[in-house]
C-alpha cells in the first residue's frame, strides 16, 4: 500500500477539463502498461431495482414489490446477496417491512449523507446501509456548493452516526470515474477507513460509474479505467475485494462490461438491476450478469435462470413494460428468426443458430417469425417448431403443402403487406393445407 497523500482542499473545482471536455466526445486513453487480473475467490451480485430501477419508471405498488423480491430469490438464490430501497415514505417502509419477512437477499437501504435521513434508516431494522457520498467536483463544488474538506466532514459525521446506529455503512462513491483519485478519493477512503477500524465495524465502498465513464480495458488510464480503478482501491488504499462493490450506468454501452471487468480485477460484489431499468440509459442487467457468473464460476444450486423469462412476462403482462423484441436474454424476438437461411440451418441443427439450449436454460424454445424472408425453411421451420413435430413426424421444406404456404405469404408481400404473420395467421394457413395429416402428425 502507497502513502496516502493529504488531502488537496481547492477554492475552484477541478473539472479534469483533459479528459471530459464537455463539448467533445471524452477522449480514450491507455497507460503503458496493463493491470494484472485479480478475480476475488467468492464474487457475488447486489440488486438496485427498488432503488435505481425505481427511480426510472412508474412507482411499483406493495403487491409487486413483494412478486419482484421473490423472482430476485428464485433467479439468484445465494448468488443475489443484498437488495436496495428507499426509506422516505411510509410505503417505502412498508415494503421493507413486507420483503424482511420473506426468504431472498438481505433488504439495505440508501439514504443521503444526512442525519434526518438517518432517522427514517434507523426505523427499518436494517444492517447496513448505503450513503450518498459525491466523489467529483462537479457533485462537491457544482452540486452542493462545499468544498471537499467540508464535504469530507460531513461524510464522517454521518458514518459514524451510521455505526452508532448499529448498522454496517456502504458508502457510495458517486460520480467515481470523474473524481480527483489522490487529491480527494484517496485521503477520503482512508479517513473512512480509519472510522469503521475505531469501531471494529468494516466500511464498504460502492465504486459508482454515475455517468457510464467507464473503461474496460486492462490498459485504461484512471480514472475511467475499471481495471486500474479497482485495483487502486485494493492495492493502494488497502481496501479489501469483499468490501468493494462495483455499480455501473449504461450511457456508453459499457454498463454490462464494465461490471465484469470490475469483477475481474478485484473487486467482489457487482450491482445491477432487473433488465437494466435505471437512471437515464439504465443499470448492468441483473439477469446479464447471472448469466455472466454461471460463465465464470459454472453452474450454482439455487440459481434458476428460467426466472428470467417469469420476471419478463411479468413486466410485460402485470406491470406493462414489455420490453424491446431484441432484448437479450428476455425479449420477445430474442431467440426468433425470420431469415429463411437461418431456418434452413437449424432445421438440420439448432445448435446452428441458437446460443445455448434455450429451452432447457431459459424455458424459451427457439421460435420463427414467418414474413418475406422466411422461404420455404420457414415456414417448415415454424410448422415443426409451433406443434412440436419431432423425427419422421416433421414436415420438410420440399413438402408441396408448404410450398403452398408459401406461395400465400409471397402473394402477400406482394400485394402490400408489411407484417410478419401471426401464429393465428399461421396455423390457419396450415390447417388449410395440411388438415388432419397436420393434426396425426402432431398426436405421434
Amino acid at each position: 500500500m502507497h502513502r496516502i497523500k493529504s488531502m488537496l482542499d481547492r477554492s475552484e473545482p477541478n473539472l479534469l477539463r483533459g479528459e471530459f471536455p464537455y463539448s467533445r466526445i471524452p477522449p480514450i486513453r491507455f497507460a503503458p502498461d496493463a493491470v494484472p487480473q485479480g478475480l476475488p475467490s467468492d464474487i457475488w451480485i447486489t440488486d438496485t431495482t427498488f432503488r435505481d430501477g425505481q427511480q426510472a419508471r412508474a412507482p411499483y405498488s406493495l403487491d409487486q414489490i413483494v412478486h419482484l423480491y421473490d423472482l430476485l430469490n428464485e433467479l439468484g438464490g445465494p448468488v443475489i446477496r443484498q437488495t436496495e430501497f428507499f426509506a422516505y415514505t411510509p410505503v417505502d417502509r412498508e415494503a421493507i417491512a413486507a420483503c424482511q419477512e420473506r426468504p431472498g437477499p438481505e433488504v439495505t437501504t440508501w439514504m443521503r449523507a444526512s442525519l434526518d435521513d438517518l432517522k427514517a434508516v434507523a426505523t427499518t431494522g436494517v444492517k447496513e446501509t448505503g450513503i450518498l457520498v459525491s466523489a467529483s467536483d462537479y457533485h462537491i463544488y457544482l452540486k452542493m456548493n462545499r468544498t471537499r474538506r467540508q464535504a469530507a466532514e460531513d461524510y464522517g459525521k454521518v458514518v459514524r452516526a451510521v455505526i452508532q446506529a448499529g448498522m454496517r455503512p456502504r458508502c457510495h462513491l458517486e460520480d467515481l470515474t470523474r473524481a480527483d483519485l489522490d487529491g480527494f478519493v484517496a485521503p477520503l477512503v482512508e479517513s473512512l477507513q480509519a472510522i469503521g477500524r475505531e469501531a471494529s465495524i468494516p466500511v464498504k465502498f460502492r465504486l459508482c460509474d454515475t455517468m457510464g465513464f467507464g473503461l474496460p480495458w486492462p490498459e485504461a488510464s484512471l480514472p475511467r479505467g475499471v481495471p486500474r480503478l479497482v485495483q487502486y482501491f485494493t492495492r493502494t488504499l488497502g481496501v479489501a475485494p469483499e468490501h468493494l462493490e462495483w455499480h455501473g450506468h449504461n450511457d456508453f454501452h459499457r454498463g454490462e462490461v464494465n461490471t465484469v471487468a470490475a469483477w475481474l480485477y478485484g473487486c467482489a460484489a457487482a450491482n445491477g438491476s432487473l433488465f437494466g431499468f435505471g437512471e437515464r440509459t439504465g443499470n448492468p442487467p441483473l439477469e446479464a450478469l447471472v448469466i455472466d457468473y454461471i460463465g465464470l464460476r459454472g453452474e450454482t444450486p439455487g440459481v434458476d435462470t428460467t426466472a428470467i423469462t417469469r420476471a419478463a412476462a411479468y413486466f410485460r403482462d402485470q406491470l406493462g413494460t414489455p420490453l424491446p423484441a431484441n432484448y437479450p436474454f428476455a425479449g420477445a424476438g430474442f431467440n426468433v428468426t425470420s431469415a429463411g437461411i437461418h431456418a434452413d440451418g437449424l432445421l438440420k441443427n439448432e445448435e446452428i443458430y441458437n446460443i445455448f439450449d434455450t429451452a432447457r436454460i431459459l424455458d424459451r424454445p427457439l421460435g420463427i417469425t414467418v414474413n418475406d424472408r422466411s422461404g420455404l425453411a420457414g415456414v417448415a421451420y415454424w410448422i415443426d417448431t409451433t406443434l412440436g413435430l419431432r423425427g419422421a413426424a416433421q414436415v420438410r421444406k420440399d413438402d408441396p403443402r408448404v410450398a403452398a404456404i408459401h406461395r400465400e405469404v409471397e402473394r402477400q408481400y406482394a400485394a402490400g403487406r408489411t407484417t410478419g404473420f401471426s401464429p393465428d395467421e399461421m396455423l390457419a394457413l396450415a390447417k388449410l393445407h395440411f388438415g388432419n395429416a397436420l393434426a396425426t402428425s402432431a398426436r405421434s
